[in-house]
């Protein structure tokens, strides 16, 4: 990938991270904000794999467990979203992309990297929740990312194909 795309796909990332913690923030629904930075490492895995998904999983991760108003240990969400890319990458392997495998992968990237997320934070006691508050948070969040599914993923998913038509899963 040249550094032409790769500044790209910084950018999607670096947007979606900034409309996450700055505009979303203020539409949360008990706590909880549209992942936006799932979505696009969701969208990076269904057009380029998982390998492609898992690096920029990482990175996006990083950069969501260093920005603020940031509560938590950092690496969290660079866990989860390596995840997130690797099982989405997989999943894209073995269906065929319809808007209903495409919205079931959603909800499965973000019931699957909420739960990493969430589970990381229990065994961390950081911060210390019970269970029942973290099954709200991760229902929560699923619906949050599926209502947002239709005007994020079509445009990262387009962005990721013209970065390189070539790479792109057929």
């Amino acid at each position: 990938m040249t550094s032409v795309r790769a500044l790209l796909a910084v950018a999607a990332v670096s947007l979606a991270l900034v409309l996450q913690v700055s505009v979303f923030s203020h539409v949360s629904w008990q706590g909880v904000v549209p992942n936006l930075v799932l979505l696009v490492v969701v969208g990076a895995a269904l057009v380029r794999g998982s390998q492609f998904a898992m690096l920029l999983g990482f990175a996006a991760g990083v950069l969501l467990d260093l920005a603020p108003p940031a509560d938590h240990v950092a690496g969290r969400w660079a866990l989860a979203l390596v995840v997130v890319g690797y099982v989405a990458g997989r999943v894209a392997l073995d269906i065929k992309p319809t808007v209903t495998a495409a919205l079931a992968t959603v909800a499965a990237s973000s019931f699957l990297g909420t739960s990493v997320f969430a589970l990381s934070g229990l065994l961390l006691r950081d911060p210390p929740l019970t269970v029942p508050d973290l099954l709200q948070v991760i229902g929560i969040s699923v619906v949050w990312d599926l209502v947002l599914t239709p005007f994020v993923l079509p445009l990262v998913m387009m962005l990721f194909q013209q970065l390189e038509p070539e790479r792109a899963m057929p």
